[in-house]
């Protein structure tokens, strides 16, 4: 067996790597970087020579982990991309709207290389995807087999977003098993992961939150009730609050912490605003809430809390109204979306409320802003001039990623005799090597580098 890793550079960004296992190279995920243009972000696939990938595994629709799919398949026409039938849905949504906005950048910033691709390089990606369920193990032409003697692979519940999932590969009783993005605790809507408890010999491990100790008293429902109390007390002043959100996954978790709210009668009627790719994408945890794992199964968000649709275009005139929640993506509020443009009246304003709930990039104008002191200048975009920060700024913790604590203790659990450790910044890929040196002293722990090869096994 042999790993290599096919991102440009260490850290969270375009996620992608090359399994090799019995005679056979699978490509795990074709992210792009959200943090770069043109094809910087896009992975590095010519380590693995054209027309020898024999399968493509996805594991969630993020972009840092599809944003590259649909140049990878046209170099690899004939191989099939496994991915979870949620996972699929959203991704076609996800994918087209990555056209749109790099055709919407190749006339602002004039990047003659976009698109990297076009609708219809989505629409014949999408003629490669082979839907499977979980708990199936299957072969490379994605039939059944119970076969060791055949490379296999399994889908497993990772609790991250909907149809979130890691994989187990087996060949010859040897197993590696690649957890994608996993949250084992249960959030709003989606429920904990339900991943192997044993008979993995390779760990390929996400580090997202390796740097970042959880405190000793948090847990996911106190943060929720603080968040609760902090809403209500917007609401009760006759505030207006705005939440960055990602479309896909953190959109639908506010969503449903603020129906809950409302079920209990704490904030009654008030007018929540979203985007229209979140609406798009909570359509589909609509449309599958009931064959998904997932809290709540029968709860319709966009029937129950009937939010209203901002246009890109009413963002621009959009002025904030009291006793009212936008909830608006961006999370990270990177240039040129709704979010940054909003934020830009919200921002200099002391009657307004700004709430973030996630992760932000330390690069990210989101991470300015939640850096930024009271009265300090924050640069939102360079085509604007800086805005001194009035606005009351909370920050909650809603990560979809699993704690640092719990990840080590999975990785404890299984006692693999590799560990594989991505998706991470560097102090987070040291605290999980190091941490694991002193918990599995007999394991080898690798921290890839792009384009080196590592055997395995």
């Amino acid at each position: 067996m042999e790993f290599i890793n096919l991102t440009r550079h260490l850290g969270i960004g375009s996620n992608s790597y090359c399994l090799k296992i019995g005679g056979k190279n699978i490509i795990l995920d074709a992210g792009a970087d959200p943090k770069i243009d043109g094809l910087g972000s896009t992975p590095d696939f010519s380590t693995v020579p054209v027309g020898e990938v024999d399968a493509i595994i996805v594991t969630h629709a993020h972009q840092d982990h599809i944003g590259s799919l649909p140049a990878l398949t046209r170099r690899e026409q004939r191989c099939p991309v496994f991915l979870t039938e949620d996972t699929a849905q959203i991704s076609e949504i996800m994918l087209h709207n990555s056209v749109n906005v790099m055709t919407r950048q190749r006339e602002e910033l004039g990047l003659m290389e976009y698109p990297l691709f076009t609708h219809r390089g989505v629409e014949l990606c999408r003629q490669s995807w082979v839907s499977c369920a979980l708990r199936r193990r299957l072969n490379l032409l994605g039939e059944p087999c119970e076969d060791d003697n055949e490379v296999t692979f399994e889908f497993y519940h990772a609790g991250h977003i909907l149809g979130s999932a890691g994989v187990l590969i087996r060949y010859q009783g040897r197993s590696v098993f690649y957890t994608g993005d996993v949250n084992f605790e249960d959030q709003a809507i989606m429920t904990g992961a339900d991943f192997p408890s044993e008979g993995v010999d390779v760990l390929i491990m996400e580090t997202t939150r390796g740097d970042s100790p959880t405190p000793l008293a948090f847990t996911r429902a106190r943060e929720e009730e603080r968040f609760c109390r902090a809403v209500r007390g917007v609401m009760e002043s006759g505030g207006s609050l705005t939440i960055p959100v990602f479309a896909l996954g953190k959109t639908q978790e506010v969503l449903a912490i603020l129906w809950k709210m409302r079920l209990r009668g704490e904030i009654g009627h008030v007018p929540v605003y979203i985007g229209g790719l979140s609406v798009k994408i909570t359509t589909i945890y609509d449309k599958l809430a009931g064959f998904s794992r997932r809290n709540y199964p029968e709860l319709q968000l966009l029937q129950e809390m009937a939010p209203y649709i901002l246009s890109g275009r009413e963002i621009l005139t959009a002025v904030p109204k009291k006793k009212s929640i936008y909830a608006i993506s961006s999370g990270m509020m990177t240039e040129h979306t709704l979010s940054n443009i909003f934020a830009r009246r919200v921002l200099g304003d002391p009657e307004q409320n700004m709430f973030f709930v996630g992760y932000s990039d330390p690069d990210s104008p989101s991470a300015r802003v939640r850096r930024a002191l009271p009265g300090d200048e924050v640069m939102l975009d360079k085509k604007h001039p800086a805005i001194p920060l009035r606005c009351r700024v909370e920050e909650f913790q809603f990560s979809a990623h699993a704690t640092r604590e719990t990840l080590r203790n999975y990785a404890k659990l299984l006692k693999p005799s590799q560990i594989v450790l991505v998706h991470g910044d560097k102090p987070a890929l040291e605290w999980f090597q190091l941490s694991i040196f002193k918990d599995l002293p007999g394991a080898e722990v690798l921290l890839p580098e792009p384009g080196r090869k590592y055997p395995l096994g």
